[in-house]
């Protein structure tokens, strides 16, 4: 399968110490997502997290892996869309995630990527996008509501309501965000 990298990016972590780099890729007919995080958590201890999502064509999400460590604590999550449209984690069926079309990882910005290029908004549109999320520290995948409206070619007013965040998201021509207020800022 042949593979192109379209574009990468680098972050730094703002409410903790901490990094993560990451690629985007064209996979044959899809996309994926390559990267690593290193930061410490709100406990103290150090993270180290190796991250990779696929995507089909249209940008759903198909599968993600995340490999690493918290702590002592080794992590190896195996995130899956099934045929039937549920979700599993590590072969066990995750309920109430059949509803959810896109996968996004709690510790990074990378995988609101995935989301900006499936909904392809128009400026002035707005999408309720609810999410499989991956709690890492809670080794959980859950539904997490998310809206994006889209203000300009690079703005986008985003809220989580469970995490009671809104803030204007940045994002670059490849739909990497650069800006995440008070948690994430590209570094050139």
């Amino acid at each position: 399968m042949a593979m192109q990298i379209v574009a990468t990016m680098f972050w730094r972590r703002l409410d903790l110490p901490g990094h993560d780099a990451c690629r985007l890729e064209k996979h044959g007919n899809g996309w994926q997502l390559d990267g690593a995080a290193v930061f410490r958590n709100e406990d103290g201890r150090p993270v180290r997290l190796d991250y990779r999502v696929h995507c089909d064509s249209a940008w759903h999400a198909q599968w993600g892996r995340v490999r690493g460590w918290i702590g002592s604590a080794a992590i190896d999550f195996a995130i899956a869309r099934r045929s039937n449209g549920e979700w599993s984690l590590n072969d066990q069926v995750a309920p109430g995630l059949a509803h959810c079309t896109d996968l996004d990882l709690g510790f990074t910005p990378a995988t609101n990527l995935l989301q900006l290029r499936r909904l392809n908004l128009k400026t002035g549109e707005s999408a309720q996008v609810p999410v499989a999320w991956v709690d890492v520290d809670g080794d959980s995948l859950t539904p997490l509501a998310q809206t994006y409206e889209r203000r300009s070619d690079t703005d986008y007013w985003y809220q989580s309501p469970h995490f009671d965040y809104a803030a204007m998201l940045i994002v670059t021509p490849e739909g990497f965000v650069s800006r995440y207020p008070d948690l994430w800022q590209a570094e050139e």
